[in-house]
This record gives structure tokens, C-alpha cells and sequence, in this order.
């Protein structure tokens, strides 16, 4: 059994996919070995897509415990994306292997937790075990868009994860809104409420 750091367990979660108008939110929570450090932990969303995916193989490889957990698209348009992200990390915490001494979670607010918690404005850049899960859910969020480009190709999700970009609003004016799209989403919403702005033919 491995032995349990001197300065206790500090358990890092972050999430990704907050933002997105398709897909899950995904948390993750690690928790890092000191006696096996990482090098170039950061904010996932400033480092390459290359650089994430070699450190979320380190990490998975090195950290004391680590998992990672989501909230469905149905949750997320039942519960709000607040409430779904929360409960994303609760089980993120639940299906860690060992129980955390501590909590830190990137943001403002943390989730109802039966361990203490503290939340970090900006952790993500500050915090190396919240960086390590902002790696772990964004490279995890990143796989689902691309698994879910190879079924829906015409959406484009492997480029734009899932984002309010131009070319996704344009494919869902082309081919409508599919399961996987937050339908509590305003800009989902808008053109469910508003069939006149698809082209003719498109089908809801």
C-alpha cells in the first residue's frame, strides 16, 4: 500500500464544459504524490493540446489518486449547468480510491462535500493538483467531442468541442438540434422556439 503524504491529502477538482451547448460536464479530482512530482502542471487551457494529453498520461501514471466523473446533458437541462457541474464533482471526489483530507476546487463556490473544502478563484494556475484535474477533464471532455464527431460528423464537435462557435451554429441551422445539444441553453432554446429560423426542410 502506498504511503500517505506527510502534509495529508490534498485533493485538487476542476471541470470542463461549463460553456459548451453540446455535451457533458466533466470534473475531475486528483490527488498528486509528492514523492513522484509532475513537471509542467498548468491551466489546461494554456497549454497545447499535445502538452495536455502527455501530462494527463503522467498524471493517471503518478498521482496518489486520481478519477474523473460527468453530468449528462439531461442533467444539465433538469438541474442547470451550476447544479449539474457540482454534482459532476461530487462524484468526481465519491470515486476517488482514498478519502481526502482536504478539498480545493477551482472557482468560486465548492459542491457539498462530507470533507472539509475551500474553493480558489484561479486554483487551476495556482494549485498544481487543480491544474492536474483541469487536465484530466478537459483531455476527458476533449475525447468524448471527438468519439461524438466520428457519429455526427456534419456537426463539426471534433474542432469546436461543442462550443457556440460560427461553423456550430451553422450546422445546427443545417441539420438541427440531436441529443446531445443542451436544449436549456439559450442559444439551443432560440432556435427550438423560433422554427423560422432554420432553412426549409430542416427537421426539429
Amino acid at each position: 500500500m502506498e504511503a500517505v503524504p506527510a502534509s495529508g491529502l490534498i485533493c485538487g477538482v476542476d471541470e470542463a464544459g461549463r460553456g459548451p451547448l453540446a455535451g457533458a460536464v466533466v470534473a475531475a479530482a486528483v490527488i498528486l504524490d509528492p514523492a513522484r512530482p509532475i513537471d509542467g502542471l498548468n491551466d489546461s487551457k494554456k497549454l497545447s493540446e499535445r502538452a495536455r494529453d502527455r501530462l494527463a498520461v503522467l498524471i493517471r501514471e503518478r498521482a496518489f489518486a486520481w478519477a474523473v466523473a460527468e453530468a449528462s446533458v439531461e442533467e444539465i437541462d433538469r438541474l442547470n449547468i451550476l447544479y449539474a457541474t457540482m454534482l459532476a464533482m461530487q462524484r468526481a471526489v465519491a470515486a476517488l480510491s482514498c478519502v481526502p483530507d482536504l478539498v480545493r476546487v477551482d472557482g468560486n463556490r465548492c459542491p457539498s462535500l462530507p470533507v472539509p473544502s475551500e474553493a480558489v478563484v484561479g486554483g487551476d494556475a495556482s494549485v498544481p493538483a487543480i491544474a492536474a484535474a483541469s487536465i484530466l477533464a478537459k483531455t476527458t471532455r476533449d475525447a468524448q467531442m471527438i468519439a461524438l464527431d466520428a457519429v455526427f460528423p456534419a456537426y463539426g464537435f471534433a474542432s469546436h468541442k461543442g462550443y457556440a462557435t460560427r461553423e456550430h451554429f451553422v450546422a445546427l441551422r443545417r441539420h438541427g438540434v440531436i441529443d446531445c445539444h443542451r436544449r436549456s441553453f439559450a442559444p439551443v432554446r432560440e432556435l427550438l422556439d423560433n422554427p423560422e429560423l432554420w432553412p426549409a426542410g430542416t427537421l426539429l
